[in-house]
Formats: structure tokens, sequence, C-alpha cells
């Protein structure tokens, strides 16, 4: 587990999957569960487990003073494109290393569940 003043690493139990337009996008049992005060949980996963022919690399960016500069990427389905929807940081600040190589999801626009 990594902690960095107000965030919290640890490795997510159980078996995690993301979902869109119907596809399952990726399955892993090596995903983080990232903490942020009082924020929800935000499940992080690696990037090997992710079937990367659906998500395309965006040029949205932005910053994070607790976790550094985060890029998007947008996911094509079959019947839409859900622009910038994922999220990684490539190199993250010192104290949540453990997030690099990682992606994340907004989960009002794809399914990330707990199998």
């Amino acid at each position: 587990m990594e902690t960095m003043s107000r965030i919290t690493i640890r490795k997510a139990t159980g078996t995690w999957v993301v979902r869109a337009g119907g596809a399952v996008l990726g399955e892993s049992t090596n995903a983080l569960e990232l903490s942020e005060g009082d924020l929800p949980p935000v499940i992080y996963f690696p990037r090997e487990d992710f079937g990367m022919a659906f998500l395309d690399a965006s040029d949205r960016t932005s910053y994070c003073p607790h976790k550094g500069d985060a890029k998007y990427f947008s996911v094509v389905t079959k019947n839409q494109v859900l622009k910038d929807v994922a999220w990684s940081y490539e190199t993250p600040n010192e104290g949540v290393q453990a997030i690099a190589g990682h992606l994340a999801f907004y989960t009002d626009q794809v399914a990330v569940e707990k199998l």
C-alpha cells in the first residue's frame, strides 16, 4: 500500500472489469484502488489487461498537484466514441508511482464493476 498525504493506493481485491457499448474493454485481477480525501475510490487498471485497440489517445491533458500530469483516451465502441473517458498518469508524482502504466475511467460513461 502506498500513501501520499491524502492519497492511499492499495490492491483492489477480486476481479474488475470495464464495459462500454456492450463490449468488455478489459478485465483485471491486478487493479489498484486509489482513495483521495473524501472522493469516491477510483479503480486503476494495468494497461496490459486492456484491449488498447478500443482506446484512442486524445490531445486532452490535465494536471493534479497530488498525482501529476494526466493524458486522456477516448473509447471507440461499435456505435459511438466516448471522448476523453479514460486517463493515465505516465510519470506520476513521487508517492503515487504505483499508478504509472494504469488506466482509470469515468464511471458515468463506462461500467467499472467488480465481478
